[in-house]
């Protein structure tokens, strides 16, 4: 090993708590920045990964039928920008019912599928993916999307009781198309048997254009599209930008929060690297003219005090990088497997990124500190010794003077005019603060903000919880009696038999119950669920955005998502078609809903046509004051028994999994720089103390106890901490309020300012005082050890 190599060594090994300061720190940046990049890479991989590979549509186009032909569309293809295309496909809406069996549970329902009729599943334009089976060859026969709620395998069949005869269909195999252009496929001679009495199948077109990376290029294509078929056939058109944001939104949430948390690690590993460096230089200036005086050169100086903060960081980065990749992984697990890609979500050339950006950060920091090393004159630096004096210590001791007329123990007065002595370390160590105050703010923020998000998506939690029995027996096995049981998949009762039992009920205070069904909405990709209210459900506790909730029938609400896909707003009219019938609503509000399924509408049973209306399954109820919650589950399980429904009491709804790994995130990072900044206090009044050993020697001498010499130095750090606090609670509330609504703008979702709105003034005054209590924990170990610090040995010192 060379001889500047022993120097960087003896300097690694001599200031331990330094180097785990630049380590720590170093690897909390990296961390963020790793995982926030590698979530920003594979959220988009595996859609654009399967979009390419597919060659997948960037508009699916949907004609009436009667009012359109097959050689008119195809015509289609040579409208404005387009570069290819497939079809006509004949297409209609089917509402299956799966054949009980060994996959299927008596009594399943699905939700309506959308078929087209075509004969291969290559064709140049979404070459649909076969996952399982073998494409359909004959009437009778049906491919199924990998995305359509059915439990089914390939073998089973299919029921379509609305159609004359009742023709089935057997599933010989599951197919998927990252454009979603359809639930199901078969032949195309297969249509015709399919359509009911007296209705047209329709007609669905699949392009690509020229220019489609932007909503206003999509609007114009579809634009073209519709110029070049007849007028009025064009019914609905779905845009490859909404499939790319839905399989987007479950990462994209996190992406600013892991964006705000790279920079404060990045803030303070730049942070700390350069206080370390400096204080060396600052503490070390005797050395460095032994090091000249042996012969060294300006730049050998320079790159060891560098080396001295790159070998800590440089294991810190390592690190952070492994950290990084390993809590990327699990967040995207299923990912590459929804499109059938093998991305994983670790991007190599992130990682190289990461790593080399913030070594090469911490190395620009340390270079311009050392170079007050480099330049020190040899004479100069043998000539002086640890203590500096000059200006500083003359206005340092002008403010002591100031502070021992104030009504302050001697200690604390000696104590508050020490960060005058060396106002630059001062600063270093106000910053350390300010970024551990602002990173604890930031983190109770979200913290409160997930708790809010966590409360609008258990927004049914309710005292009472009406459902249908869920017995365990199989179908048809003898119940306890002898008596047949209940059906095996539950069965929802009649609403007015129901709505009666809890009325007449005892202790009942409010109800409502809900039933969902999956219905299509023109221009909006996929289904759309609508949820069907029976009773009072305006205390469901719904957060609402914007507007109110629905207060009757022929309104609705609906989250941003769905707004913004179907691309209406307040006041606006919906169509939605519910098995052939059309239904239209009016949106009165924007209501805030986070849940997997994103197109959604909200509204009165008594919107849809008379008998129409999805059966309510689940039924909330809220309890008068002081009615015994499980006596009166208890006594409506009993009215309900004939019903075949049961009630539960206080039923409530486990966290929501991405949120508790938000927050478990969050708790970690945050203890991460707070210890950061715990650190870069501890490491500048160990600096404070080394200088200083001399003077606490004689201030020991003339009877200082060690209670004051712990007085003397926490007094050290108080204007700091106060000061920092300040600072740091009003950064790390613009921070919060700045992730926050860009969190949900990347969901596609906008936050009410309630969301944002989750500090009260004791937190405040609770975290105004996490400075001062980062300060007072950091500089707490090196007080004591002062504290103890021999007289004899104090006045040694130079």
């Amino acid at each position: 090993m060379s001889a500047l190599g022993r120097v960087v060594r003896a300097g690694v090994r001599r200031r331990r708590t330094q180097s785990v300061a630049v380590g720590l720190a170093a690897l909390v940046a990296t961390t963020c920045s790793v995982l926030g990049g590698s979530l920003l890479v594979a959220s988009r991989a595996p859609f654009d990964q399967a979009f390419d590979g597919q060659r997948g549509a960037h508009l699916t186009a949907r004609f009436d039928g009667a009012r359109t032909g097959a050689d008119q569309l195809a015509a289609t293809a040579h409208a404005a920008g387009v570069t290819a295309a497939v079809g006509p496909f004949r297409t209609l809406t089917l509402d299956p019912e799966p054949t009980p069996g060994e996959h299927t549970p008596a009594g399943a329902q699905l939700p309506p599928m959308a078929v087209a009729g075509r004969a291969e599943p290559a064709g140049g334009v979404d070459n649909v993916q076969l996952t399982e089976g073998s494409w359909p060859k004959r009437p009778g026969e049906v491919v199924v999307a990998s995305g359509y709620e059915t439990s089914a395998a390939t073998g089973d069949t299919l029921r379509l009781p609305g159609l004359p005869g009742a023709p089935v269909l057997k599933i010989v195999g599951f197919a998927r198309s990252v454009s979603r252009t359809a639930d199901a496929w078969v032949t195309p001679d297969a249509i015709g048997s399919l359509t009911a009495p007296g209705s047209t199948p329709g007609y669905e077109m699949l392009y690509r254009f020229a220019d489609a990376g932007s909503t206003a290029a999509m609007d114009a294509d579809r634009a073209a599209v519709a110029a070049a078929a007849p007028a009025g056939a064009l019914t609905g058109a779905q845009s490859w930008l909404a499939a790319k944001e839905g399989s987007d939104r479950n990462t994209a949430m996190f992406l600013p929060f892991m964006v705000a948390f790279g920079l404060l690690g990045l803030a303070m590993s730049v942070l700390v690297a350069g206080n370390v460096v400096a204080g060396a230089v600052g503490t070390a200036t005797r050395r460095i003219g032994v090091l000249k005086a042996l012969g060294c050169t300006p730049a050998q100086v320079v790159r060891a005090y560098v080396a001295q903060a790159l070998i800590p960081a440089a294991a810190g980065i390592l690190l952070g990088v492994v950290v990084g990749n390993l809590l990327t992984v699990p967040v995207l697990a299923t990912t590459g497997h929804a499109y059938g890609t093998t991305a994983s979500g670790i991007a190599p050339w992130v990682d190289v990124a990461v790593a080399g950006g913030t070594l090469l950060t911490v190395a620009l920091v340390a270079w311009a500190a050392a170079v007050r090393a480099g330049r020190l004159r040899t004479v100069e630096a043998l000539a002086v010794g640890r203590t500096s004096g000059g200006t500083r210590q003359v206005v340092a001791a002008r403010i002591a003077a100031l502070a021992a007329r104030l009504p302050l123990p001697r200690p604390i007065g000696l104590g508050l005019a020490q960060p005058f002595a060396r106002p630059a370390r001062a600063a270093g160590m106000l910053a350390a603060v300010v970024f551990g105050t602002a990173a604890a703010t930031f983190a109770v923020g979200m913290g409160g903000t997930m708790s809010w998000v966590q409360g609008a998506k258990n927004h049914d939690a309710s005292d009472v919880l009406v459902h249908p029995q869920r017995p365990d027996l199989p179908h048809g096995a003898p119940g306890a009696a002898g008596a047949a049981a209940p059906p095996a998949r539950p069965v929802a009762a009649d609403p007015a038999a129901v709505t009666a039992a809890l009325t007449a009920q005892p202790g009942t205070a409010a109800y409502y119950g809900l039933g969902a069904v999956d219905v299509t909405v023109p221009g909006v990709a996929g289904n759309t669920t609508v949820t069907a209210f029976v009773g009072n459900s305006g205390w469901a506790g719904y957060r609402m955005v914007s507007g109110r909730w629905y207060q009757g029938p022929g309104e609705a609400v609906a989250p941003a998502t769905f707004l913004t896909e179907a691309r209406v707003g307040l006041g606006d009219r919906v169509t939605f078609t519910d098995h052939g019938r059309p239904v239209t609503v009016r949106i009165v509000g924007e209501v805030f809903d986070p849940h997997m399924q994103t197109n959604e509408l909200f509204t009165d049973a008594a919107t849809f046509p008379a008998g129409t209306a999805p059966s309510p399954d689940l039924w909330f109820v809220k309890l008068d004051p002081g009615t015994d919650h499980a006596a009166y589950a208890t006594a409506l399980g009993a009215a309900l028994a004939p019903l075949h429904m049961t009630a539960e009491a206080d039923a409530r709804h486990s966290s929501s999994g991405s949120i508790a790994a938000l927050n478990s995130l969050t708790a970690t990072l945050t203890l991460l720089l707070v210890v950061v900044a715990g650190l870069g206090v501890f490491n500048t009044v160990v600096l404070e103390i080394r200088e200083r050993t001399r003077d606490m020697g004689v201030t020991k001498a003339l009877g200082m106890t060690p209670a004051q010499t712990v007085g003397v130095v926490l007094a050290s750090v108080l204007l700091v901490g106060a000061v920092g606090g300040a600072i740091g609670l009003p950064l790390g509330l613009l921070l919060h309020g700045r992730t926050v609504p860009a969190m949900g703008h990347s969901a596609g979702l906008n936050f009410p300012d309630s969301a944002l709105d989750v500090f009260g003034t004791p937190l405040l005054l609770l975290l105004a005082l996490g400075g001062l209590l980062i300060a007072l924990l950091g500089a707490l170990l090196p007080a004591v050890r002062a504290a103890r610090a021999r007289t004899v040995e104090a006045l040694r010192a130079e």
